[in-house]
């Protein structure tokens, strides 16, 4: 038989061996208290909350003010999230400026002289450094810019998961690339296989189409729908006649390419669903918005159930832009936390 003393030993080692299990068990809930997001290896909305707990409020504040002082303003911060995240994932590549050997995503067509919102993000991060010091990265003010784009033109919120590093490099051959971007003149499957590329499915395809219902397009970018779709010289024929002929008096045959027009002409500037019910009567702008309801019966189906219920298509444009800024985020010790947005550390 062991002693008592024996035995008060094996307990105390015991209550030790416990003690250490418990510590390791516990250690990652620890290190989720750090001050920093440097270490994080998943994306979650409070991740500031220690950190920098105004940078929400302040993203909204400039935003907010930005666009009240153009409207427009909303659609171009939302659009350029979108193509952040399509070249290399949601990293702020978008923002980088060309330097040394470094050509800037912004050279690229899909975004040369269309691709804006640039200052209100150097606003932003200006105000956010004073804060808070190299804590809140460019690519989680772009997804948050975004959100809060959406809000205040009347659109639907939803809770943004952040964490998200910034890249240390650019692409301008992956923002030209034909296989990232979609362009307007592309057919629904190249679309589609293009959002299948990052994660997104049909569903979120014809919902973050929606963003279309504000903001403005060029002449150049829908001239040919009026004048040579088919290659024959002939307009597009599922585009309204009446439509047709409003829209060819300010996007004529020759010149006006540079001509912006309102990608929802019935309420340009409030998100809802009129973008749908647009389609739905043949006066979609661009030849990629109205090919949802004329190539295949699901993504038909689709427009018509967002068209007659806008809460539903709120509901799913929030689920959709959480997916879209969980492409290939950078986390943990991938990337940086760029002093300025414009360029690297």
């Amino acid at each position: 038989k062991k002693s008592l003393l024996e035995l008060v030993n094996m307990a105390k080692i015991l209550s030790l061996f416990f003690m250490i299990i418990s510590l390791l068990a516990f250690a990652p809930i620890l290190c989720l208290s750090s001050k920093t997001n440097y270490n994080y290896s998943y994306l979650y909305p409070q991740i500031y909350d220690g950190s920098c707990p105004k940078a929400k409020e302040i993203v909204k504040s400039v935003v907010a003010k930005a666009v009240a002082k153009e409207a427009r303003m909303a659609a171009s911060l939302l659009r350029l999230h979108f193509h952040d995240c399509f070249v290399k994932g949601c990293d702020a590549s978008v923002l980088l400026d060309s330097s040394g050997t470094l050509i800037s995503e912004k050279l690229s067509n899909t975004n040369m002289n269309s691709a804006r919102g640039f200052e209100v993000i150097d606003e932003i991060k200006s105000a956010l450094e004073k804060e808070c010091p190299q804590t809140v990265s460019c690519a989680d003010i772009l997804t948050l810019a975004a959100r809060d784009s959406t809000v205040l033109a009347g659109g639907p919120s939803w809770e943004v998961p952040l964490g998200r590093r910034d890249a240390r490099d650019a692409s301008i051959s992956g923002s030209n690339n034909c296989n990232n971007i979609p362009a307007q003149n592309n057919t629904f499957s190249a679309i589609l296989t293009k959002f299948k590329l990052k994660g997104l499915d049909l569903v979120d395809f014809v919902t973050l189409s929606g963003s279309h219902t504000i903001g403005k397009a060029r002449c150049t970018s829908f001239k040919q729908r009026l004048y040579n779709q088919s290659g024959k010289n002939l307009p597009d024929y599922t585009l309204d006649k009446k439509y047709a002929a409003q829209l060819s008096t300010k996007c004529p045959k020759f010149g006006g390419d540079q001509n912006l027009f309102f990608l929802d002409y019935v309420s340009p500037t409030k998100f809802d669903n009129n973008y749908y019910k647009n389609l739905l009567a043949s006066k979609g702008l661009l030849n990629s918005d109205q090919i949802l309801v004329t190539k295949i019966e699901t993504s038909l189906e689709l427009v018509k159930l967002y068209a007659k219920n806008n809460e539903i298509f709120f509901k799913q444009f929030a689920k959709s832009m959480v997916k879209l800024g969980n492409i290939s985020p950078l986390m943990g010790h991938k990337g940086e936390i760029r002093k300025n947005c414009r360029k690297m550390n």
